[in-house]
């Protein structure tokens, strides 16, 4: 613990430079240092705060300890006895609380995040599976009170999509989301099949941070955009204005289209807002790339095209393969309540990165 110590210490001394700095009238004159510091600040705090609590704790610990005396009676020695017994508990729950706190933290996990989805392998039924997800975490963000807006879509025949878009605004919102990252399975007797025979399909899950203007610069003389009308399922025509928007980053050859709302200005928005996560997404991946061994520290931020979860409707299960978790509430599961299989996500990545940072 002696090394953690030190880190904590450091941790504290690095909050009260900060407390320093946001007093001194320069800084609060100075925009971006006063956002920087200000979020530094409020990042360190919960640690700060845990690790003096642990002090304080270890402190009255050691003051019990010292009020044992041997002509001490024996109900008195029996209350300290249990006060030091309470203490220890308390200061081993706080040792493992601080060795969480300390797991360097994903700077992503704040941003509010852009979803993806797409049916991939099983044709009309995999379109209507991308559907189920999207209702899935719609639900999801509700229940965490976030904002979910759809910005781009493609539906078909059957009611499902192709593909849909959409952001998921809240506190903390891709610190739980980016664990859906991946290609989810499904097993079922689609609607559309008489003879009832099990179909497996697939659909792919992308779940990127939404990127800030001051992370992702774009320039004007890169971009082409194009205006359409908007088509509904099928293709035929449902605006007669050019309201629809189509942006492409030549850099990079990434095109981002959206057609739900009836303003132009609505659509190029959304597009942007899409299309900077995107380049993001693209320019941390590269990064990450050089860093392959930090890269499988990470439970459920893997590749893209791995099986991450199964979804079996005959027998009302859903398994989550990255962590061999299988729960028998499928039906609930759908409704939204997927924290429980995030939770255990969360346990096992912080277990995974506390060993590496043992090592």
């Amino acid at each position: 613990m002696n090394v953690v110590f030190e880190k904590l210490q450091s941790v504290e001394d690095r909050y009260l430079q900060l407390n320093e700095w946001l007093s001194d009238p320069d800084i609060a004159n100075d925009p971006d240092k006063l956002r920087d510091y200000s979020k530094e600040q409020s990042d360190l705090e919960k640690t700060v705060q845990t690790y003096r609590n642990y002090k304080q704790t270890k402190e009255e610990l050691e003051e019990a300890k010292t009020m044992l005396t041997d002509n001490m009676d024996d109900d008195m020695e029996e209350m300290i006895y249990d006060e030091i017994e309470e203490l220890n508990k308390k200061k081993e729950e706080l040792e493992e609380h601080l060795k969480v706190l300390l797991i360097p933290k994903d700077p992503n996990d704040d941003k509010n995040v852009i979803v993806e989805i797409r049916g991939a392998a099983g044709g009309d039924e995999a379109a209507l599976f991308a559907g189920d997800l999207f209702r899935m975490y719609s639900r999801y963000a509700e229940k965490n009170r976030w904002k979910a807006d759809v910005i781009e879509s493609h539906e078909t025949d059957m009611g499902g999509y192709k593909e849909i878009i959409f952001t998921v605004n809240g506190e903390g919102a891709f610190s739980k989301m980016k664990y859906e990252n991946g290609a989810h399975r499904v097993q079922r007797v689609p609607s559309t099949e008489s003879g009832g025979r099990i179909h497996t399909s697939t659909a792919t899950v992308a779940v990127l941070p939404e990127a800030e203007e001051v992370e992702v610069e774009i320039h004007d003389k890169d971009l082409r955009v194009d205006t359409f009308a908007s088509s509904g399922p099928g293709g035929q025509s449902v605006n007669t204005t050019m309201s629809a928007v189509r942006i492409t980053h030549d850099p990079t050859g990434i095109v981002v289209s959206c057609q739900d709302e009836k303003s132009q200005i609505k659509n190029r928005d959304k597009a942007m807002k899409v299309l900077r996560a995107r380049i993001y997404d693209k320019y941390q991946k590269e990064a990450e790339d050089e860093y392959a061994e930090n890269r499988k520290q990470a439970v459920g931020t893997g590749d893209r095209s791995e099986r991450i979860r199964t979804y079996n409707f005959p027998q009302s299960r859903v398994t989550d393969h990255r962590i061999g978790l299988t729960l028998q509430k499928l039906d609930q599961v759908m409704e939204g309540n997927i924290e429980e299989i995030i939770e255990q996500l969360i346990v096992e990545e912080q277990a995974e990165l506390m060993e590496n940072a043992e090592q």
